[in-house]
């Protein structure tokens, strides 16, 4: 299982290598750069398609874990244990670091003219800006992971489980479209670790830990939203229901 997290992670990480240049890519009006063909919107359909399929593919083995965020908001629900948890992380950055390292292999020239994929603030945007849209991206992945996951909302709408990676795919590509003039958007702590690991240059260090704070920081509101807030008012909601004697 370990060994798919890590495959999983690998597959992920061949999309963003033109991921500081994909910043700009929305601002030109001809085809004149290596992404103007599919620009921001393609890109966004890129990642958001991805997971779609990973998600899919991997659910009914791994449960479709391939972000370290993810997992972090599903360990605080108790949807899974420490050791698992700590397992898929760590198979999760090992599989970007192998994905990314491929990259380079295949494509070295892109690879370096482009940034090695890797993540940081973009000019005109401050590290708080960066930072918010780190933990607001994520929290959204996360919650709608929650939501499109709900048991008690799977026994009532037999067609949940299934649908369940479209709105996760449709998450993702949304978010992608919001932050990637902020940040090349981050979300997943494993996919920017594993981009900076390779490229390793100590500029894309310095910023590096927004995009495993933001994430987490993401990932712990969304849970606590949904799991304690949400729950608990419907579970509130549901004991007037049941306690007023007209009904």
């Amino acid at each position: 299982m370990v060994f798919l997290q890590s495959t999983h992670s690998r597959v992920h990480r061949h999309p963003p290598l033109p991921l500081r240049h994909r910043r700009h890519c929305h601002r030109h009006k001809k085809q004149t750069g290596p992404c103007d063909g599919v620009g921001l919107l393609g890109i966004a359909w890129a990642f958001g398609g991805m997971i779609f399929i990973l998600v899919y593919c991997t659910a009914g083995i791994s449960g479709g874990h391939i972000n370290p965020a993810v997992t972090f908001g599903l360990f605080l629900a108790r949807k899974v244990s420490l050791i698992r948890a700590v397992a898929y992380m760590v198979a999760q950055c090992l599989g970007a670091i192998c994905g990314v390292g491929l990259v380079k292999a295949f494509m070295k020239h892109d690879y370096n003219s482009l940034g090695g994929g890797t993540n940081s603030v973009a000019h005109g945007y401050n590290v708080g800006t960066a930072l918010g849209a780190e933990i607001i991206g994520t929290f959204v992945l996360v919650y709608t992971v929650f939501s499109a996951t709900d048991p008690k909302r799977s026994a009532r709408d037999s067609h949940v489980p299934v649908l369940a990676p479209l709105p996760i795919g449709f998450a993702v590509f949304m978010v992608h479209l919001a932050t990637i003039p902020i940040t090349g958007t981050g979300i997943n702590p494993a996919r920017s670790f594993g981009a900076a690991v390779i490229y390793n240059n100590g500029k894309i260090w310095d910023d590096h830990w927004i995009f495993w704070v933001g994430p987490f920081v993401g990932a712990l509101a969304a849970a606590v939203y949904h799991q304690y807030i949400l729950r608990a008012a419907a579970i509130k909601a549901l004991g007037s229901f049941r306690s007023n004697p007209t009904n």
